[in-house]
């Protein structure tokens, strides 16, 4: 049976905001104009993701060359981006051509030369195995291609890759039984023919139980490939959201290339899961690459807008502009249309980032903009973090001003994640930023200062969170629901290209191995300076294991009311084949690894994941962003939908979307508690309004689940900006919900 979509309005019916049909409904030509000469201008070798041009440049080179050590570079370098580029049976072969030309000098440099031949028995095997991912999990793709540990329909029909990398494997393991790496990767070439675990030697197996989930979780099939949402691309950004306001969430992706076309799906509108591609008509033609997105409604009209983040990785090659997309509504077509605003709002930088968080800092109702920009710790320039205050206006004539320095954040670090919350509850929106180089930081919103600007200090230590370590994507959350947010951080092995295969394979065995570990910091509540303070709880919470983690979100797997989560994994290096991860919340007390008994775990390089539901049948389904950063590391997206919710198991949930009008209209930061009676027990449930992590954007829906419980007893709203608590009793669970600021309690019922 059909869901109804039930509004509760409190005084008023939420539409969309008016639409002026005259407006621009295309991207300022500005921005198209100016990211085709960005890409113009790094089409070049010295680019490092220029694959094919560094191809011929290297080649040519090698060609040139009279002979000794410089020809050996050019051609290992060549056959480096002969991998890089896709062109995997080429780079085997030039590999292998490589590997003869080096043993003429064995004898009188054995030390040297013995170490590069056997990087290069690596790379010839991990060259063969990208070749099987390439003509079978790429090129005919289904929905199980690459799933740890590989069922029959996920089996390669083209067998020559893998055998051949089983063949390169063996030889290294032959001689050096101790390459965990090369012994991981035979066993996953091993699964891809279906031959695992049985014909795999068995000094060289990897338990079939070191893959078994630690709760028997349902499983989620992918179904993009049945929705057309299983598109083709490298890393990238991924937003769930409702963007023509007409009840039902769309879906929009970016990929990271120099010339990928960012994509909008829009929902069919119906209560199941179908979707059909509109990017043109939303008028987001010219608007390319983009390695994260971040959405809100910034001119508080009702519409949700886009931020596209660029330049991430590459440094001095990515002096790269964001995009504000300001969504201008549907039009007759019910097609929402997006116009670029990034110059005339005041946003125009050329910084590399993939990470801004939007909060209302400064409680004005209008929210503001955090952008942490990457600025590696060896280079002489700079590129600080910027804190955007918005001046509000007229929906056409919102401003932004850049108040970092003057707002006590003077910060100039590698950032990987920034995110808002208001940890210690004083009604004020704090701010945690992990860095990819050195220490991460926790900065407090002491309040407004002056003109309305707001004031932060850094209370790293204070708090007890300050350690060297190598961090990504990091988020606030409430995981244990009592009432104070806490902090989680995954590790990054930023330099450990080659090697973090090795290391999973060591885990995987109950081997030592080294590796930059995530953090969860549980937040204690106040301390005896009346501020809170934080514990490191990752093992007792059973997370201290490798993550190596990119694109990542939050949400409820199986709406019990604890928040899950997914993290996608990997980095550019080929070798490094490693399993996406999700975690189930056993009631706040630790985590449970459900990656296979879900069957999240895609070995190709996993970014953007949002949390929503799609199909509005009360439970979250996961979209998530594959593909790498070698222009030859495409692969399809994914899409996994829940399955709870039609079965026996099925909790109850509740579904709200919060109307600020004294608050931003979104209500970004807006506090939720719900009392429930679940057996016998009064229980409180906790969510903070905001997008989920630091890559990948949620729905700002509030999709909550209930557990057991069919009623809710209380729900409070705490709204930012009014500072108002509104209260709601005796609501029946399972239905969707719109509550606007300050309305009253008599109800009006809508039915859409």
């Amino acid at each position: 049976m059909a869901k109804l979509f039930i509004w509760v309005l409190f005084g008023t019916i939420f539409v969309g905001g008016c639409v002026n049909q005259n407006q621009e409904t295309t991207a300022s030509a500005y921005m198209v104009d100016l990211l085709q000469e960005i890409a113009e201008q790094n089409r070049t070798y010295r680019h490092p993701y220029m694959h094919e041009l560094r191809v011929a440049h290297y080649d040519s080179l090698w060609q040139k060359a009279p002979g000794g050590e410089n020809k050996l570079d050019y051609h290992y370098i060549k056959s480096i981006e002969l991998l890089n580029a896709g062109r995997s049976e080429e780079a085997a072969a030039s590999f292998q051509d490589l590997y003869a030309a080096l043993l003429e000098y064995q004898d009188d440099y054995p030390e040297a030369v013995n170490a590069r031949l056997k990087d290069l028995e690596s790379l010839i095997a991990i060259s063969y195995l990208r070749q099987g991912e390439q003509e079978n999990c790429v090129m005919n793709h289904t929905s199980a291609s690459c799933i740890i540990p590989i069922a029959a329909e996920g089996y390669h029909q083209l067998p020559d890759g893998s055998s051949r990398a089983i063949e390169a494997y063996t030889r290294i393991l032959q001689s050096n039984p101790e390459a965990l790496d090369a012994r991981w990767l035979l066993n996953i070439a091993y699964m891809t023919l279906g031959k695992y675990p049985e014909q795999v030697p068995d000094d060289w197996l990897i338990s079939p139980e070191a893959f078994a989930s630690e709760y028997p979780l349902k499983k989620f099939k992918d179904v993009a490939p049945h929705l057309g949402l299983a598109t083709r691309a490298l890393s990238g950004g991924a937003v769930i959201e409702d963007f023509n306001q007409d009840g039902y969430l769309d879906i929009m992706i970016t990929s990271w290339g120099l010339e990928d076309q960012m994509q909008y799906f829009q929902h069919d509108g119906n209560n199941g899961m179908s979707f059909t591609e509109r990017t043109q008509e939303a008028g987001l033609e010219g608007l390319v690459s983009g390695l994260n997105m971040v959405h809100a409604d910034y001119n508080n009209d009702g519409l949700p807008d886009v931020l596209v983040l660029r330049g991430a990785w590459l440094e001095e090659h990515g002096r790269h502009p964001n995009s504000l997309l300001r969504n201008n509504g549907p039009g007759p077509d019910g097609t929402p249309t997006f116009t670029d605003v990034t110059q005339e709002v005041g946003l125009l930088e050329f910084m590399p980032t993939q990470t801004a968080v939007w909060s209302d800092f400064n409680n004005d109702g209008w929210v503001d903009l955090l952008v942490g920009n990457e600025t590696p710790w060896s280079k002489f320039y700079k590129f600080p973090t910027q804190l955007y205050v918005n001046q509000g206006g007229e929906k056409n004539t919102v401003t932004f001003t850049e108040i970092s320095e003057a707002a006590g954040i003077n910060l100039t670090e590698y950032v990987k994640g920034v995110v808002a919350g208001d940890y210690d509850n004083d009604g004020w929106a704090d701010i945690y930023v992990s860095t990819l180089e050195g220490r991460n930081f926790l900065f407090r919103n002491t309040g407004v200062i002056k003109d309305g600007l707001p004031h932060f200090e850094d209370v790293t230590e204070e708090a007890g969170l300050l350690e060297d370590i190598n961090t990504f994507p990091a988020w606030f959350w409430d995981y244990n629901n009592d009432g104070w947010l806490d902090i989680f951080v995954s590790g990054y092995n930023r330099g450990s290209a080659g090697s973090i295969a090795h290391q999973v394979a060591a885990e995987y065995q109950n081997l030592p191995f080294e590796a930059d570990m995530p953090r969860l910091y549980r937040n204690n509540g106040p301390s005896a300076s009346g501020r809170p303070t934080f514990t490191d709880v990752t093992q007792e919470a059973n997370l201290y294991q490798i993550m190596h983690t990119m694109g990542s979100n939050f949400g409820d797997l199986d709406n019990d009311g604890y928040l899950d989560m997914f993290l996608g994994t990997g980095d550019p290096d080929f070798r490094s084949i490693i399993p996406n991860l999700v975690f189930r919340n056993d009631q706040g007390k630790e985590f449970q690894n459900v990656t296979t008994a879900g069957g999240f775990g895609n070995l190709q390089k996993g970014h953007a994941a949002a949390f929503a539901d799609l199909d509005h049948d009360g439970d979250q389904d996961i979209f998530v962003n594959m593909g790498g950063a070698n222009y030859g590391d495409v692969y399809q997206n994914s899409l996994f939908e829940n399955p709870y919710s039609n079965s026996a198991e099925a909790n109850h949930w509740i579904t709200l979307q919060l109307l600020g009008t004294k608050s931003n209209r979104m209500a970004i930061g807006a506090r939720i508690r719900i009392v429930t009676i679940e057996q016998g027990q009064s229980r409180s449930i906790f969510r903070e309004v905001n997008s989920g992590g630091s890559f990948g954007g949620n729905t700002l829906r509030q999709e909550i689940g209930l557990g057991s419980s069919s009623m809710i007893d209380t729900l409070q709203i705490s709204w930012p900006a009014s500072g108002t608590v509104q209260t709601l009793i005796n609501l029946k669970a399972n239905q969707f919900l719109a509550i606007t600021e300050g309305a009253q309690h008599d109800s009006e019922i809508v039915v859409r």
